[in-house]
């Protein structure tokens, strides 16, 4: 529809420049710079290595993605961009090139919370989220379970990490495997063609008296990592497919479990799963399995839109527009911090805060 919000989206808050343009909730483009291979060597990510990267491919970016698109800069409704969670540094690039492309185009500014736009991005795939709707965001950075009864202000923590997130539990194993970086994608491989049962790796914080939604990975890691180093001291060979499945099967299954429980719990009938490791084919399997038997209708965007991306900032910053959410104000700060509960960072009441010229600086 002609009338529906236009909006770009810068997502730098962590090692991929994302840069994303939605029409209301239809997805327009989509492009992403990533200096994995920057950080592959030291086996995870260096912030100043992913600040830098982030300097080097925003402008670039941006024009791709309108190329893409085929929209001009001058047509845009808003600017949205990440401004926390994520690496300081790495969120300062992009909430310094919105405001530059926000007062250049004299439009307004979004400054939204990465994680709630992990939520939001489902909209471009399957349409408006429910209100309420669970969301199990998993990724290298984070595990939480989140419920979201208005996704531009009302998202509540149910659960989360309380050490290694899933995503760095996959980095860690495929390392002690020499299986290389991210972890995640080559273990999803390898666990294909292993036995998921071959092993009975523990599932941390799953006992009567452990919290309900809370995740820990840590324990977990050190059982894995341990194990592979007893095999290799008695100079046995080590099953890299038996272990790579086993132990995806005991963080997916601790996952989903939680996750089901916390819909049961609330009274709510729709489960979306974001963040990078809702890539995970057993992941999406074993989800599915369980959210039937439940009732529960599960909701994950396909995995390009699972990783971060600018597509998912801009899906929230649309969302933002369509519901008069104010713009914040050239303030606007990184917040390495921030957390889901403020889902959009508006501007402040006090006296210094100043408006958009309107004035087109940008063509």
């Amino acid at each position: 529809m002609a009338d529906e919000p236009l909006v770009l989206g810068i997502e730098t808050s962590c090692d991929e420049t994302g840069v994303g343009i939605v029409r209301g909730t239809t997805l327009l483009a989509d492009a992403v710079a990533s200096s994995v291979d920057e950080h592959a060597r030291f086996g995870g990510v260096v912030p100043e290595v992913a600040s830098r990267a982030h300097l080097e491919a925003m402008v670039p970016t941006v024009d791709r993605a309108l190329k893409e698109a085929g929209v001009s800069a001058k047509d845009l409704d808003g600017i949205a961009v990440t401004a926390g969670p994520g690496l300081a540094g790495a969120l300062l690039v992009g909430v310094s090139a919105a405001k530059a492309y926000a007062y250049a185009l004299g439009k307004p500014l979004y400054g939204v919370n990465h994680l709630a736009s992990h939520i939001c991005v489902d909209q471009l795939e399957h349409g408006a989220l429910p209100e309420p709707t669970m969301a199990l965001l998993v990724s290298g950075g984070h595990s939480s379970l989140l419920l979201s009864t208005d996704i531009t202000s009302d998202v509540r923590p149910m659960g989360s990490t309380i050490d290694d997130a899933a995503g760095e539990a996959f980095d860690k194993i495929a390392r002690v495997l020499n299986l290389g970086f991210p972890g995640g994608p080559v273990i999803d491989r390898y666990a294909r063609e292993g036995d998921p049962e071959a092993i009975a790796f523990p599932r941390g914080l799953t006992g009567p008296r452990d919290p309900l939604y809370d995740f820990s990975f840590s324990g977990l890691k050190t059982a894995v990592a341990r194990w592979i180093e007893a095999k290799r001291a008695a100079g046995e060979e080590v099953p890299v497919r038996d272990v790579a499945a086993s132990f995806q099967e005991a963080v997916v299954d601790v996952l989903t479990r939680k996750a089901v429980r916390a819909c049961k719990d609330q009274g709510v009938d729709h489960l979306m799963i974001g963040g990078g490791v809702a890539a995970n084919s057993r992941l999406r399997v074993l989800a599915q399995e369980r959210c039937e038997a439940a009732g529960i209708r599960l909701r994950v965007p396909r995995p390009k839109l699972c990783t971060d991306n600018g597509a998912m900032v801009a899906a929230l910053g649309a969302e933002m527009v369509t519901r008069g959410r104010p713009a914040s104000s050239w303030d606007l700060s990184a917040d390495s911090s921030l957390p889901v509960t403020d889902p959009h960072v508006p501007a402040p009441t006090h006296d210094h805060v100043h408006e958009v010229s309107g004035e087109n600086l940008y063509s």
